[in-house]
């Protein structure tokens, strides 16, 4: 019986011992088939989305995943940002939850600039203005992109859209027109020539249609301007300015909010756009304060 209770327990300890060894596995796999997931919906209005693509394309090919900057270093840095403040670029390099970060810059500990090179990269991947070869300031890369998605937001919350009929659409609908008239009829071009009489009398008609549109569109370009000019900027039909975005985005849920002044952006613009002129929404002024907080800024 004692041999018997002995063999019992020494199968127990080896069944125990795989499934063990089972769980082990399978969080091992899981591990494997995690995939790192992180996004700022800019709506296509930055180069963001375009830049990561060729950066993750560049690391995957290379096998380099954390030698080239990518979306996962972004991540970290607003991380980093999020934790030490902005600017504090020494902090959030020395901080080894963020090791990730000095990486890409492995190659270039030799040179006598080596931290001050980390530190305009830094600074100029979120915030600080670069130049273009024209020589206009550009707007920094994943700040912008930031204050876009929480723009784009804002309107979803205002249920706001764009009015077709408003006159600076004119020249988007008049595009689609040449291009789905011209799609349309790009067979009579083959027919025309093989001497098909009747293809070719449609083609001059079309060609005719063509041209009055393209003389349309330079006159709807030419007036362009003039009705840009003439619609309320985006921080006053939206009620909210970039700074008051951007200390809503470093606030963390649960911390109290930050002071804004006493005056919003629709106040400020009220009087340039005559009487006519009102804020978005059915009903009165919307505080930018009354908005839910977006899933990103919880601080979880």
């Amino acid at each position: 019986e004692d041999a018997r209770v002995e063999e019992k327990e020494q199968s127990e300890v080896q069944q125990n011992g795989d499934k063990e060894e089972e769980e082990d596995g399978k969080k091992d796999d899981r591990n494997m088939n995690f995939r790192f997931m992180f996004n700022i919906a800019d709506g296509g209005f930055t180069e963001l989305h375009t830049l990561w693509q060729n950066e993750e394309r560049a690391a995957i090919s290379s096998g380099k995943i954390y030698d080239i900057w990518h979306r996962r270093h972004d991540y970290w840095l607003l991380a980093g940002i999020v934790t030490h403040g902005y600017a504090r670029w020494q902090d959030i390099q020395n901080d080894p939850r963020y090791v990730i970060l000095n990486e890409p810059f492995k190659s270039e500990i030799h040179k006598g600039n080596y931290l001050e090179m980390k530190n305009k990269f830094l600074a100029r991947r979120f915030k600080a203005s670069c130049r273009s070869r024209a020589g206009e300031s550009l707007p920094a890369l994943l700040e912008q992109a930031l204050v876009i998605e929480e723009q784009l937001r804002r309107a979803a919350y205002l249920n706001m859209t764009q009015d077709p009929s408003h006159p600076a659409m004119a020249l988007n609908a008049r595009l689609a027109e040449v291009e789905c008239l011209a799609e349309s009829h790009q067979h009579l071009s083959k027919e025309s020539l093989a001497g098909n009489k009747p293809a070719n009398a449609v083609l001059h008609k079309v060609l005719n249609q063509l041209e009055e549109l393209l003389s349309d569109m330079k006159a709807d370009v030419t007036r362009l301007p003039s009705m840009l000019s003439r619609i309320p900027p985006v921080a006053a039909r939206l009620q909210m300015s970039e700074r008051s975005i951007l200390s809503r985005l470093a606030t963390r849920g649960g911390d109290p909010a930050v002071q804004q002044g006493s005056f919003g952006s629709s106040q400020i613009y009220s009087n340039n756009f005559g009487p006519n002129f009102r804020g978005p929404g059915p009903g009165g002024i919307v505080n930018y304060s009354q908005m839910p907080l977006g899933p990103y800024v919880t601080g979880r």
